[in-house]
């Protein structure tokens, strides 16, 4: 294949970047050719490549996160970007942010083990929050009385923090306790939208 064809590709890709607001896999990407023109997946594999170097120096650039790839604002433009949205971010309490942070090192984890290590209760609000924003899902049920429910970080968690794995996630050791992981979960909230490439780091 030629240079042309590797540059129509990643065009035809930046498009359906912007126009889908929301990460794409290699394969989605793929699936937008016609099979009698379907680049192979190290060709398509390239041109995200050279899309990433094109970006550079721009005010957005091409970030890979867990569900793909996604055209995102540069954190450093943020503050000007901000500015855009009269909607203040939503805020979390506390227990959320902990409870979220839990479930995130210590999974798969039961609400019951949760409480066992907050030392505290935990609200069914705060369970039904995560799982309807798709942050936090069931994988399945502890083998003892009861059978709780066991709790998982999702895909969506991931790309809500710019973090392509679970391996991105900050060392524990690098943390000193749960309320700053709760510090600096919060710190990284921006509300209902994803945030311009930020991580928990």
């Amino acid at each position: 294949m030629n240079e042309d064809e590797l540059v129509r590709i990643q065009a035809i890709a930046e498009a359906a970047l912007l126009a889908a607001g929301k990460p794409l896999s290699i394969e989605q990407l793929r699936e937008l050719f016609l099979e009698s023109e379907r680049p192979t997946r190290q060709l398509m594999e390239q041109a995200m490549v050279q899309l990433e170097s094109a970006c550079e120096g721009r005010g957005f650039e091409v970030k890979r996160v867990a569900s793909g790839y996604r055209l995102q604002v540069r954190e450093e433009f943020a503050p000007w970007v901000g500015r855009l949205f009269e909607e203040k971010p939503q805020r979390y309490s506390r227990a959320l942010l902990e409870t979220l942070a839990l479930i995130a090192y210590r999974q798969p984890i039961t609400r019951g083990e949760i409480e066992e290590i907050r030392g505290v209760t935990v609200s069914s609000n705060i369970i039904r929050t995560l799982l309807e924003r798709e942050w936090v899902r069931v994988v399945g049920h502890r083998d003892v009385p009861g059978r709780p429910a066991m709790y998982a970080t999702t895909k969506q968690f991931l790309d809500y923090f710019n973090l392509a794995g679970l391996d991105e996630l900050p060392a524990l050791s690098e943390v000193r306790d749960l309320e700053e992981i709760g510090r600096e979960i919060e710190k990284n909230m921006q509300g209902d939208e994803p945030p311009s490439e930020q991580t928990l780091h």
